[in-house]
């Protein structure tokens, strides 16, 4: 199986504060989706960012394909796209969702269908001359898959990408995540506080505490029978219905 990122004994700190990530290795193999776990301020968020290439590790380093991520250039931005959490602060209020969808296309200067990325998404063609005020918050998260598979990468990095939605619409994404994954042989990795979802999508789970990576291996394994006290503490939490 092909290693496409890999994070080797990252570290990341901001200018004059405490450790963010400390000795961070993880590796993102084609085909094996992936989950980063932990609770708020674990730097799940971080590690993203710098597997995105929008931040840069303050020790160790990123890479793609083997090579330094710096040197990477327009092949780790057709390979590698991204999906934020907000679907109201993601997408540009100025801009018609025809061209905020054709921009991968445009900025690597590539060939592709509008067209058929929204229709992958479960969105109709005359979408393209409206607004995203126009749009509920899941359609806008659609326009921003749309956005992010428009390029046909082979990496989706996904930041909580349904904690902003509500409980049928979440359902709904998460379906179609899946579906994506399975036809276009999409490799995620996402951040997710949802262990269901977690279970759902990613074959892969790396579980973070304060910056470091406590557990990681089988979603189900780590899941299912956690090794590790706080992963255990994680799935204890996991809200549960009560017994009729």
């Amino acid at each position: 199986m092909v290693m496409i990122l890999e994070a080797r004994n990252v570290g990341f700190a901001y200018r004059g504060g405490a450790p963010v990530l400390s000795d961070v290795s993880v590796g993102v193999t084609e085909g094996r989706s992936l989950a980063l776990v932990g609770e708020s301020g674990a730097g799940k968020t971080t590690l993203l960012r710098l597997l995105l290439g929008l931040a840069r590790p303050t020790s160790g380093a990123v890479l793609f394909e083997g090579a330094d991520l710096r040197a990477a250039g327009r092949a780790f931005r057709r390979s590698v796209q991204t999906v934020f959490q907000d679907p109201y602060s993601s997408l540009d209020p100025r801009q018609r969702v025809g061209r905020i969808v054709s921009e991968p296309l445009r900025s690597l200067r590539l060939p592709g269908s509008v067209e058929a990325a929204l229709d992958a998404v479960g969105l109709p063609p005359d979408v393209v001359d409206r607004y995203p005020h126009e749009f509920s918050g899941g359609q806008r998260q659609r326009i921003a898959i749309a956005r992010a598979i428009v390029c046909e990468p082979r990496v989706l990095l996904a930041d909580e990408p349904v904690s902003a939605l509500d409980v049928s619409t979440r359902v709904r994404i998460v379906d179609l995540l899946g579906s994506l994954r399975e036809e276009r042989g999409l490799t995620l990795v996402m951040v997710s506080h949802d262990l269901a979802v977690v279970s759902t999508l990613c074959a892969e789970t790396v579980v973070l505490e304060r910056g470091r990576i406590v557990e990681q291996g089988d979603t189900g394994q780590v899941l299912g029978a956690p090794s590790h006290a706080y992963t255990r503490k994680l799935v204890a939490s996991v809200p549960r219905l009560p017994a009729v």
